[in-house]
């Protein structure tokens, strides 16, 4: 939404970028433990479906690229924006399994 919002120049680049960099690490962090809950409590399939998205997380920490810059955002709005929207993609789709796979398991167990 901060992407949008300064594509049409209704909050400041350095707005955009501070609100966008404080919630990077914590959404690492939070990807990351819930991939180990996957791991700890037996839903192998989830996790090995979550590992591709932690593998992308770690590489992208690592050569930093996870902070927007503010004299460059501009130039990267449309990238940014793309590869935020692939990751709610992907995010859905483990929620919309995750919910499967919940309600099937209540229906087997019945």
């Amino acid at each position: 939404m901060c992407l949008a919002d300064l594509e049409f120049d209704y909050i400041n680049p350095y707005d955009t970028a501070s609100r966008i960099n404080k919630v990077m690490i914590p959404e690492f962090i939070l990807q990351g433990i819930l991939s180990l809950v996957l791991l700890f409590s037996g839903h192998w399939i989830m996790f090995l479906l979550s590992l591709p998205f932690v593998y992308y997380n770690y590489n992208v920490y690592q050569k930093r690229q996870h902070l927007i810059d503010v004299t460059e955002i501009f130039n990267h709005v449309y990238k940014e924006k793309k590869r935020r929207l692939i990751k709610l993609g992907c995010l859905v789709v483990f929620l919309f399994l995750s919910l499967f796979w919940m309600i099937w398991s209540v229906l087997e167990d019945e």
